[in-house]
């Protein structure tokens, strides 16, 4: 084959490090970039973080400079949306009715944020948070400060856009369905330190509660399912994201909470890969799939794609990985979910400082761990779940005892 053809659907983050890969790994055929929205490819965290805080230009949100894909003859296609794909033809039918063909077809169609789905929440003063342009309008509703804000969701977008919202001087209360903030993420007891962190901060909670409406008019209101009214001049849904799976329903790829691919990122069809929030891989270090939505996941997936397209041995090897600032917090994970869930978690540090490590243990055995305003201990915690092995709590926990001792 002298000059293949790989097609990547979807341009974010995980659909341009495959591509930015294949350059790397000198893959000399042709390249096609394609995105729905009308950006280069761009990074997400900045969205809820730095750019929403004020703090960043969106000159930072993206993933190469523009000429980055003129210069790499990497073929980027925006306002172009995938439709489905012909498995046997090596086609993808895009918006407008063209067809591409291609040698590797690549989904990184991403996700898209959930809708709060309550009567009266369609309107134009209720924000999500996903793309560019759902940062730079909430950034302007939010910096006028003064404001009654209401966050739907206590998970990790809900906190950080909470977070922000008290950094321009705004009223600020979190509306959740979990008894403690961010508990399916990370557990009850690291959550009750967030809570206390926004708390301490002015923050009002309300949590284990449900939303039923929004009402609109003079008197904007998040109602609750007690029949509380929250005065609202500006509403935040951070009800979670779900993957972007039409593409792969179309075209009768199977799901299984995502497009579930191997160590390699290929999916069942034959020269069809799945990148990032869409991709369900599995992860031979736990023997089970895990799909996540961090920007890490993201790239260690597009790496692993592209490598598998120029035939190296390939395997989804990385730690999930994920961070969050908020306040004067900042905060680092790795680690495998479905191992930490129930899993006992001790401390090294001082949690009433918010200056600690927290490891969770399986049969003394490290399967996650998180630094809070600890730095350059990542590559340690990484080191104690890659081992495998059991470690003693105590020394674990004892800040005499090195890291690297463990």
């Amino acid at each position: 084959m002298s000059n293949p053809t790989v097609v990547i659907a979807g341009a974010g983050l995980a659909g341009a490090t495959t591509a930015v890969e294949l350059r790397a790994r000198g893959f000399g055929g042709r390249i096609l970039l394609l995105g729905a929205e009308e950006h280069h490819p761009y990074i997400r965290p900045p969205l809820s973080k730095e750019y929403l805080k004020g703090e960043s230009d969106l000159d930072d949100a993206y993933v190469q400079p523009a000429d980055w894909y003129t210069d790499n003859d990497v073929e980027l296609l925006p306002g172009t949306e995938a439709g489905s794909f012909d498995p046997a033809a090596h086609e993808l039918f895009v918006s407008g009715g063209a067809r591409i063909t291609y040698d590797s077809l690549v989904l990184a169609t991403g996700a898209h944020a959930r809708p709060l789905g309550v009567p009266g929440s369609g309107h134009g003063a209720v924000f999500s948070l996903r793309t560019i342009e759902d940062s730079q309008w909430l950034r302007s509703a939010l910096e006028v400060g003064s404001r009654r804000v209401v966050v739907v969701g206590s998970g990790w977008i809900g906190m950080e856009v909470a977070a922000a919202a008290r950094g321009y001087g705004n009223e600020v209360t979190v509306v959740g369905r979990s008894h403690v903030p961010l508990a399916p993420a990370i557990g009850p007891e690291l959550g009750a330190v967030f809570e206390s962190l926004h708390r301490d901060n002015g923050v009002v909670f309300r949590n284990a509660a449900h939303v039923v409406a929004v009402e609109g008019g003079d008197q904007q209101a998040v109602v609750l399912a007690t029949g509380e009214h929250l005065a609202a001049d500006v509403v935040v849904a951070g009800v979670g994201a779900a993957p972007n799976t039409s593409v792969a329903e179309q075209s009768g790829l199977a799901l299984e909470n995502g497009v579930p691919t191997d160590e390699g990122m290929r999916t069942v069809v034959e020269d069809v890969y799945a990148v990032g929030d869409l991709a369900n891989p599995l992860l031979p270090a736990i023997g089970q799939r895990l799909r996540n939505e961090h920007w890490a996941n993201a790239i260690a997936g597009g790496t692993v794609a592209a490598r598998s397209i120029v035939g190296e041995a390939a395997s989804y090897d990385d730690i999930p990985y994920f961070y969050s600032d908020q306040y004067d917090l900042g905060m680092e994970y790795s680690g495998y979910a479905p191992l930490a869930a129930g899993a006992r978690v001790v401390f090294r540090g001082d949690v009433s400082a918010r200056e600690f490590i927290a490891f969770w243990l399986r049969d003394d055995r490290v399967v996650a761990g998180m630094n809070v305003n600890v730095w350059d201990v990542q590559e340690q915690i990484q080191r104690l779940i890659r081992s495998g092995g059991p470690v003693d709590p105590e020394r674990l926990t004892d800040e005499s005892v090195d890291l690297a001792e463990l």
